[in-house]
């Protein structure tokens, strides 16, 4: 239980750092960013893995870079839902699934060497 809490901040955090990096990605609050958190795991969890299904053979030939639009397509989604939250057009919608992908890849990354000590 106490893994999902810091997971969930960590993320939230990664947010803010997104935020602060990419114009037209806006998180006007820590708040904000942790509800922005689990609408986007709700989202991914369910709208993006049909697409995901739905798009396999497209991701297969770009080398899975497809899901990277797949991803700032769920991000612009989320934002939708969350007020705090928003997402000023495709292209900080995929710079910010850019950077939100390697800021999460990161946290695992530690998270995990963490965890085995």
């Amino acid at each position: 239980m106490i893994k999902l809490l810091i997971h969930w901040v960590l993320s939230a955090l990664c947010l803010l750092v997104v935020a602060r990096l990419v114009p037209g990605f806006v998180v006007r609050s820590f708040g904000a960013a942790m509800i922005a958190a689990v609408v986007i795991g709700l989202v991914n969890a369910t709208l993006g893995l049909l697409l995901k299904i739905l798009t396999f053979p497209l991701t297969v030939v770009t080398l899975g870079l497809f899901l990277l639009v797949i991803n700032a397509l769920m991000l612009k989604v989320a934002a939708l839902f969350v007020p705090g939250f928003a997402v000023f057009g495709f292209l900080p919608a995929l710079f910010g699934a850019l950077i939100l992908s390697v800021l999460h890849l990161i946290v695992r990354r530690i998270f995990r060497d963490s965890s085995e000590r």
